[in-house]
């Protein structure tokens, strides 16, 4: 077996029906077993899958277990010389895994390489180059020297800012997003730790394929990450697993560090975590009182671009929904060159949907990737599932 696919996954079953059928059409001659995860989800995501997906090994969880536990149940089973991890809430372009395979191939020293996510507007996550989180990098971080100075490699290291976009390079962290491991490499360094929950657990391992003597590296091959955005980033459950997963990565590599240094970092980040917390609660608050600027409801529109029978279909779903809709059919996708120039008149924000049975997941990308707009962001419609999927609805 050539590569083995993992996902876990929770309560979000059509995008994790969209990304499997991504990931099919990325590895279509690949010798590919792909295991879905579900983490005791509440939406019958295991039996949808099961049923739609017959090929896919599905493993359907009694409890919650984490993220890093759930994909060591399944790695523990899988068997191909690569295991690509992979987000529920991602879509793969056609070429991006035969890409990663072929490097892998001819880089033996690689011990894994991730991708060049894109956010639904179309610009490149971040997240998907970064550097290891010492204390100095953590620091400039969380003091915000990161974020002021992008482009310093000592300031900026922690998302290595420094580095383009658009050739391979060397990274040290690689995002749990999208990442293609060596087995081999695995059984030398062992598997996700389970002590991280959620969050962390892609530091700890990189970290620990950096110290057993294997490279990390970067592709430029693009993926799409909505980055959970079904996630309640502001409750309180998010804020303290994420800064705990930061407290026990650094306890884990950095308790041989003196008291006197170690209290700061410690207390940096608990006092970040508790402004982060009362920042988003204050928000809520000012929210549900009413202490809002502006218009609270946003004009939406969804551009909808492709064959008529696309176009008819989703007429039908805006009438259901009471959405706005703009139409554009296309019959020649080789000579259509993106939605940059599309009139959205006076709409705060606009979904452009494309028909994914006339245009290529890498196409779409290569759209948005192209000319970002702000409040812009990417739509999918799948005649084959009737769905239309944007980062913040699903409509049928």
């Amino acid at each position: 077996m050539k590569l083995s696919v993992i996902i876990v996954s929770y309560n979000v079953r059509y995008y994790l029906e969209q990304c499997l059928r991504s990931v099919f059409a990325a590895t279509d001659g690949i010798d590919t077993e792909v295991y879905v995860v579900d983490n005791h989800s509440r939406d019958g995501s295991a039996e949808y899958i099961s049923e739609r997906f017959p090929s896919v090994n599905v493993i359907n969880m009694s409890h919650n277990s984490g993220f890093a536990s759930a994909n060591n149940v399944a790695i523990k089973q899988s068997t191909g010389e690569y295991v690509l991890l992979l987000n529920p809430d991602t879509i793969v372009g056609e070429s991006t895994i035969r890409e990663g395979i072929a490097f892998m191939d001819s880089h033996p020293e690689a011990g894994a390489h991730g991708v060049r996510m894109l956010k639904a507007d179309g610009e490149s996550a971040l997240e998907s180059r970064r550097g290891l989180p010492t204390p100095m990098t953590a620091f400039y971080k969380m003091c915000g020297l990161c974020a002021m100075f992008p482009d310093s490699k000592r300031f900026g290291r922690y998302y290595m800012s420094n580095l383009p976009w658009d050739k391979p390079a060397q990274i040290e962290i690689i995002s749990g997003a999208y990442c293609m491991l060596r087995r081999s490499a695995l059984d030398k360094v062992g598997l996700l730790d389970e002590d991280f929950f959620m969050y962390g657990e892609d530091i700890d391992l990189s970290y620990r394929l950096l110290k057993g003597g294997y490279e990390n590296w970067y592709l430029p091959s693009a993926i799409l990450h909505y980055k959970g955005e079904s996630t309640q980033r502001s409750s309180f459950r998010y804020v303290h697993v994420f800064y705990e997963a930061m407290l026990i990565f650094f306890r884990k590599h950095y308790s041989h560090f003196s008291f006197l240094l170690s209290l700061p970092i410690k207390l940096a980040i608990y006092a970040k975590a508790a402004i982060t917390l009362i920042k988003a609660q204050f928000a809520k608050m000012k929210k549900s009182l009413g202490f809002f600027s502006g218009n609270p409801r946003k004009r939406e529109l969804y551009a909808f671009v492709g064959s008529d029978e696309m176009i008819n279909s989703c007429k039908d779903i805006v009438r259901r929904n009471g959405l706005e809709g703009k139409y554009v059919v296309v019959r020649d996708d080789d000579t259509y060159i993106g939605h940059s120039n599309m009139d959205f008149g006076a709409a705060d924000v606009v979904y452009v949907v494309y028909d994914v049975s006339m245009f290529s997941y890498s196409s779409i990308f290569e759209f948005f990737s192209q000319s970002p707009r702000q409040n812009v962001f990417v739509g999918t419609f799948d005649p084959k599932t009737g769905n239309v999927i944007t980062p913040d609805d699903i409509f049928r």
